[in-house]
C-alpha cells in the first residue's frame, strides 16, 4: 500500500457500494413494502435504482444505513415517510401526447359522438388512471377542446389519479417548462395555456375539465363510473402478473357498454377480463357488449 493511502473498507453484505450500506435483506424488506403497498414487483437487479432513489431520504433523515430506514418504515407512526418511499420508487415517465395513436383514436373515433351527446345534455367521463404529473389528462383535455372549444359548458370531465401526491400537486399546478410543452402544437399552447415564470401554465378552460385525486390502483376505488374511456398506460407493467389481471378485471365493469381502454405499448390484457374486450387498434380495446 502506498504511504499515506487510506485502507479500503470491505462492507460485509453490501449489494450496492455507496454512502449507505444496502444489504440483500434490506432490499427484500423494501421490495416487500413496495409490493404490499403499491403492487409493484421489484427484482434485486433494480437494487442500484432503489439505492439512488432512496439515498436522499436517508440523508434527509440523518440515518446511517438502509436497515435503520427499513426499521423506521415499519413504525406505524411513520406513514408519511412510507408514502415518501413509495413516491420515490414510483416511475413517473410521461409527456404530452405520449403514444399519439391513442389520441388520434380518441379524436377520430371516440370523442365525436360523445361530445355530440354532451351537447344534447349527456355526460362524458374519462379516467386517466396513472396520470403522473398531469401531461396525460391535459392531453386528453386538449384533444376534447380541439373538437369542442366550449366543452367546459357541458358535463364533460376527466378524472386524473396517481399514487404519488407530489405528482398530483404538479398536475393541479399545471405549470410546465417550454421543453415539456414542445409536443403540444403551437396553436394549442397559445390558446389554452398562459405564460408563467419558467414556462406556461394551464388556463382556466383547460383546468376545469380535469379533476386530480390521489389513488392507489391496488387500494380502494371510490369512483363508480361509468367511464367512456380509461387510460392506464405504462404502469401495470411494474405489477406482478396476478395484480395486472386484477386491475384489468376491475376496469371492465367501470366502462360504459362499448367503452374504450387504452394501455401501454409494452402491456397486454390478461386474465378473465381479456375475454370481455376486443382489439380496435394498437393497444386500444373496446368493451364487448353484453350478449
Amino acid at each position: 500500500m502506498m504511504a499515506g493511502a487510506s485502507p479500503v473498507r470491505v462492507r460485509q453484505g453490501a449489494i450496492v457500494e455507496g454512502e449507505f450500506l444496502l444489504t440483500a435483506d434490506d432490499f427484500a424488506r423494501l421490495a416487500g413494502m413496495l409490493l404490499a403497498d403499491a403492487g409493484i414487483a421489484l427484482a434485486q437487479s433494480k437494487a442500484t435504482l432503489l439505492y439512488s432513489r432512496l439515498a436522499k431520504r436517508l440523508r434527509a433523515l440523518g440515518l446511517q444505513d438502509f436497515k435503520q430506514y427499513c426499521d423506521l418504515l415499519t413504525d406505524p407512526a411513520q406513514l408519511e415517510e412510507r408514502g415518501q418511499m413509495l413516491a420515490a420508487l414510483t416511475t413517473n415517465v410521461t409527456r404530452f401526447f405520449r403514444e399519439p395513436h391513442h389520441f388520434d383514436h380518441l379524436r377520430k373515433e371516440v370523442l365525436p359522438p360523445l361530445l355530440a351527446a354532451a351537447q344534447r345534455g349527456g355526460r362524458v367521463r374519462i379516467w386517466s388512471a396513472a396520470c403522473s404529473s398531469g401531461q396525460e389528462p391535459y392531453s386528453v383535455a386538449l384533444t376534447i377542446l380541439g373538437l369542442l372549444p366550449e366543452a367546459g359548458r357541458y358535463d364533460v370531465k376527466i378524472l386524473a389519479t396517481d399514487i404519488d401526491p407530489n405528482m398530483i400537486a404538479t398536475g393541479k399546478a399545471g405549470k410546465y417548462s417550454d421543453d415539456l410543452l414542445s409536443p403540444v402544437p403551437a396553436a394549442m399552447r397559445q390558446r389554452w395555456f398562459r405564460p408563467c415564470p419558467d414556462g406556461m401554465e394551464a388556463g382556466a378552460e383547460l383546468r376545469q375539465l380535469v379533476e386530480f385525486r390521489t389513488l392507489n390502483l391496488i387500494g380502494n376505488w371510490p369512483m363508480r363510473g361509468p367511464f367512456d374511456a380509461i387510460l392506464c398506460r405504462n404502469v401495470v407493467i411494474y405489477f406482478a402478473e396476478d395484480t395486472q389481471a386484477q386491475i384489468w378485471s376491475r376496469f371492465m365493469p367501470l366502462l360504459t357498454q362499448a367503452g374504450h381502454l387504452y394501455i401501454g405499448h409494452s402491456e397486454r390484457l390478461s386474465g378473465p377480463a381479456a375475454a370481455h374486450f376486443e382489439t380496435v387498434g394498437i393497444t386500444t380495446y373496446r368493451r364487448k357488449p353484453r350478449a
